[in-house]
């Protein structure tokens, strides 16, 4: 059968329904527009194995989604073992209103390297669901920094607990660029992207650790630069229960100069070879990862599909459009192929920033998929299928 019939016989057949339904905020936007529903753009399908076969059975995906793991991992690196027991050190702490803001250290790399943090914890009795909030500084996350981007304060408002990190110093957007830290001997070097997620993945253990915490309902969220961090880390670390990437560019899009994947601190890095900022060009061309994913004909809608059979909501604003459905629906077809709905969301706002309504659908996905404190999320039946290695 041919991979687009069966792309649109997947997306027409219905899926199992979950138990609960979205919330009624969030239901006008499990579904795209008419003019792109099953439109799969010129995007390459995720249900094709490498040597052209078409993938028809759960058990088909769970093959497929470890060879797109693999050649993503050949492009953006291998990472180090994550840390078991990352150490986290309390430098201070205050109150505020309902909760306990406490400045942290966060150990996310071997070598003792270690990003600086907010831990919000509200009142109450755990354990809580929690949420990891990316952005270039951990202070505008934890609510002392830009208004609109404080989802950690206000989830934390809201019953979770909520750690804020910033950029870590191997991180730097300004040159040198350099990796988190040496490549596995043998593995492309690691791309600061592939290493942000590497960051997450261990905080996000770093959290599960915690006492009050449920381990299993945590999730990530950033804005612009931290969405594209948050798209990366929960795409590629599976104990990510959902996430939120607000207006990140979720695809390869040159006609956007924001949507730079190019640039030297994504996925551009190259140690033989430093492009100066700025479109690619004949005179300025792509460079690192970036380049040879896209002479591959690579795109991230293949990461998307990582995510199934959990949930993401797509915060979408100037450069993440309705015309994004495009790439989504493939992530659609693959939850359909596993039995599942209403797991793939994209709101819409005209300007690239957040305002008080995408926020609230952002308090609304994780409220819903994540639970209020004391609340208890159904597991999802094809873990154990999908997301074993």
């Amino acid at each position: 059968m041919q991979v687009s019939l069966l792309l649109t016989l997947i997306l027409t057949s219905g899926a199992v329904q979950d138990v609960e339904a979205v919330p009624e905020t969030l239901r006008p936007f499990v579904t795209p527009p008419a003019q792109f529903a099953n439109d799969f753009g010129d995007y390459r399908s995720v249900l094709e194995f490498n040597d052209g076969t078409g993938v028809q059975t759960p058990v088909d995906w769970r093959r497929r989604r470890q060879e797109i793991l693999a050649t993503w991992r050949g492009f953006i690196g291998v990472w180090p073992p994550l840390i078991e027991k990352p150490q986290v050190q309390y430098i201070e702490q205050q109150r505020r209103e309902n909760l306990t803001r406490h400045k942290v250290l966060i150990e996310i790399a071997p070598g003792n390297q270690t990003v600086s943090g907010y831990l919000l914890v509200s009142d109450g009795r755990g354990p809580f669901p929690a949420v990891l909030v990316v952005y270039y500084d951990a202070e505008t996350g934890a609510g002392l920094g830009k208004e609109l981007r404080d989802f950690g304060y206000r989830l934390a408002k809201r019953g979770f607990v909520a750690l804020s990190i910033g950029t870590p110093e191997f991180a730097s957007l300004k040159p040198p660029y350099k990796p988190l830290c040496a490549s596995i001997p043998g593995q492309p070097q690691l791309q600061p992207l592939s290493a942000l997620a590497y960051v997450a993945a261990n905080c996000h253990t770093a959290m599960a650790n915690i006492p009050s915490v449920d381990p299993k309902r945590i999730g990530i969220v950033g804005h612009s630069y931290g969405g594209k961090w948050a798209m990366f880390a929960s795409c590629l670390y599976e104990k990510f229960a959902c996430a939120v990437w607000s207006d990140p560019g979720i695809v390869f899009d040159e006609t956007r100069p924001n949507i730079n994947y190019w640039e030297p601190w994504y996925l551009g890095y190259d140690p033989n070879q430093q492009r100066q900022p700025g479109l690619a060009t004949d005179t300025n061309p792509r460079t690192g990862a970036y380049g040879r994913l896209v002479a591959e004909g690579h795109n991230l809608h293949e990461l998307h599909a990582l995510m199934a059979p959990r949930p993401f909501l797509v915060s979408g604003g100037e450069e993440d459009p309705p015309k994004r459905w495009q790439a989504l629906n493939h992530a659609v077809a693959v939850n359909k192929l596993l039995g599942y709905s209403d797991r793939v969301i994209m709101t819409n706002r005209p300007t690239h920033d957040p305002n008080p309504e995408s926020n609230e659908q952002i308090y609304a996905f994780f409220e819903h998929f994540l639970g209020r404190s004391g609340s208890v999320v159904k597991a999802h039946r094809a873990d154990l299928l999908i997301l074993s290695p």
